[in-house]
């Protein structure tokens, strides 16, 4: 029955040969991809975005996807939009049931690093049919980020979340600290892409700086609580929305830059925080 139609993993789209005809009904299947999508489609194109579309915390291009349809049950609306260009994999994969040929796919790992959206960047617009906005989108990343001066002040730096999460080496956060002139306080203690550090493991670890999400000043559960931690209080924060860090795409820019920003503010007059939208 087509409303049990489940998803598979998507493969990468292959471009070989003959150029495809610019598709018309492109179906983004995440937020990650939703980024891509948005900044190098025509509206015209867009038949729908992913379920999170709308989601602020989630997705760092919301301002722009608002105008465009989100999936409610991806199963059943994919094969009824019968679109002819599907982009990124959602949780458990992608649309079967269709015939051979009935549609292309273009699937996207999560990106760990800024060559890895790059690479992402190229593929999406070579599928969307406009390979130029791609490249025109990497020349101004690139000539942001090297127009970017080094931070005046720098450090041993944790991305501390609920429940004591870090996030660790080989990751798109570690890429941004790197770039910034932060040392992973993850990398310095060997930890993997995601680890558990206690209250008191933090404070003998001695970070100078904790990153956390934006909006993480209010507690919900016990796993928020755990941030507002009087031991952590002596920590400098600095805070980045998540949009901006759970996935890869044009927001990078606007990560380094605020977590540029809140370090250059705190050389002065102690933290500050950078919640604007995005610019792109």
């Amino acid at each position: 029955m087509r409303c049990r139609m489940i998803f598979t993993t998507f493969c990468a789209l292959a471009l070989t040969g003959a150029a495809p005809a610019k598709p018309r009904r492109i179906v983004s299947l995440n937020t990650c991809a939703d980024q891509y999508v948005l900044a190098l489609a025509d509206p015209a194109q867009i038949a729908a975005l992913s379920p999170y579309g709308h989601d602020p915390e989630l997705s760092a291009a919301v301002g722009r996807a608002r105008a465009f349809r989100t999936l409610k049950r991806p199963a059943e609306e994919v094969l009824a939009i019968r679109p002819d260009l599907l982009i990124g994999f959602p949780s458990g994969g992608s649309v079967v049931g269709a015939p051979p040929g009935e549609w292309r796919t273009l699937g996207l790992a999560s990106a760990d690093s800024y060559a890895m959206i790059l690479t992402q960047i190229r593929q999406v617009a070579a599928a969307v049919g406009h390979p130029e906005r791609g490249e025109a989108m990497i020349a101004r990343m690139n000539r942001d980020l090297a127009a970017q001066p080094p931070p005046k002040r720098r450090g041993v730096a944790a991305y501390y979340q609920r429940r004591g999460y870090m996030t660790g080496t080989g990751t798109l956060v570690d890429d941004l600290m790197q770039r910034v002139g932060l040392i992973n306080l993850a990398r310095r203690l060997g930890k993997p892409a995601l680890s558990q550090l206690s209250l008191e493991e933090m404070i003998a670890a001695r970070p100078d700086w904790l990153i956390v999400e934006s909006g993480s000043e209010k507690v919900v559960d016990q796993g928020t609580e755990m941030l507002h931690h009087p031991i952590l209080r002596a920590i400098p924060r600095i805070r980045v929305p998540q949009a901006w860090t759970v996935c890869g795409g044009p927001a990078y820019v606007e990560a380094a830059r605020g977590i540029a920003a809140q370090l250059d503010g705190a050389a002065h007059k102690g933290t500050a925080r950078v919640n604007a939208a995005p610019r792109h």
